[in-house]
């Protein structure tokens, strides 16, 4: 089977290859044949009914500093294509809601993965209180009373955006810690949107576990350890990937979660669990890929475009 695919993703010039898991989905595609088109979401347009973008042909390379080799511009129709990537990474603010709500017009016509209204109505740290029986203590508010009121109850807490990114403001504030006024002024001059308040798992130490699903199924797992001198443990923060395997509180996380992630079209999700806790559903653009099969775990990016595949054959 050889397909159409447009991949909607961020500037590919600045992506680093080596933990990318959208250049992972890329090196797979080119290699089982498929035609690949790039495009960033700047360049979407809507007209009258049609779903637009200026697309180039695009060529990859796993070779640092010289990864990608792009063809003519061309003003294309997405029905054009059989599957479209949405690889953009967040924030997920209303640009990016914009982009889904264009991309829902083709969808599942040309099938977009993850699916744009699922996307939009899943927010990594939204989705996630779904379930609270599997998560710590969490709190979504921007009132000072809730926070004091949850931070007396729970002592040390984490405070974070509501739609952040890649570990960005994210505090650990112990229950006797005087910076606790000014954090939350801060935050309530930075922030329009409340924010998440979460009780501290010092578990966070050994690890923040991140779980990839392929269409509900489990596709592989790595511990990201933070750095000794940082709470994060986002690779891109300075954690440190290493080998893992399930717990049995692991695989009843997943199995919780498989049924509602087939049935919004999220094939391709990265979870966040803390000593048994789940503290994220990621559905944006979800890393993790690049990692795990190099600690020699499962090709999760294989396992998505075998389910795609499957699905564009039906």
């Amino acid at each position: 089977m050889t397909l159409k695919v447009a991949v909607q993703m961020d500037p590919i010039e600045r992506i680093n290859i080596r933990g990318d898991s959208t250049f992972a989905l890329l090196l797979e595609a080119q290699q089982r044949g498929h035609a690949i088109a790039y495009y960033t979401p700047d360049r979407l347009a809507l007209r009258g009914e049609r779903v637009m973008a200026a697309v180039q042909p695009l060529k990859v390379r796993d070779q640092q500093g010289d990864h990608f080799t792009l063809g003519e511009p061309r003003r294309a129709e997405l029905t054009e294509f059989d599957v479209v990537l949405l690889r953009q990474d967040p924030p997920f603010d209303l640009a990016y809601i914009t982009t889904t709500h264009l991309l829902e017009r083709i969808h599942p016509g040309t099938l977009v993965v993850n699916d744009p209204l699922a996307v939009r109505n899943a927010p990594e740290k939204m989705f996630v209180m779904e379930f609270p029986d599997l998560m710590p203590p969490t709190l979504i508010t921007r009132d000072l009373a809730e926070i004091k009121a949850f931070r007396e109850e729970h002592g040390d807490i984490v405070m974070k955006p509501l739609y952040g990114k890649g570990g960005e403001a994210v505090f650990r504030l112990a229950k006797e810690d005087l910076n606790f006024a000014s954090l939350y002024d801060l935050f309530a001059v930075t922030f329009r949107e409340q924010w998440v308040v979460q009780k501290f798992l010092p578990a966070v130490r050994d690890g923040d576990k991140r779980i990839l699903l392929v269409d509900g199924e489990f596709a592989g797992a790595v511990n990201r350890v933070p750095a000794p001198d940082d709470l994060r443990s986002n690779m891109v923060r300075g954690g440190i990937p290493k080998e893992t395997e399930l717990s049995a509180r692991d695989r009843e996380i997943c199995a919780r979660i498989a049924k509602p992630l087939r049935e919004r079209g999220l094939l391709f999700v990265g979870i966040d669990v803390i000593g048994g806790y789940l503290t994220e559903i990621n559905v944006t653009s979800p890393t993790g890929i690049r990692a795990v099969k190099d600690l020699g775990g499962p090709d999760a990016a294989a396992l998505i475009w075998d389910k795609i595949e499957a699905k564009r054959q039906r």
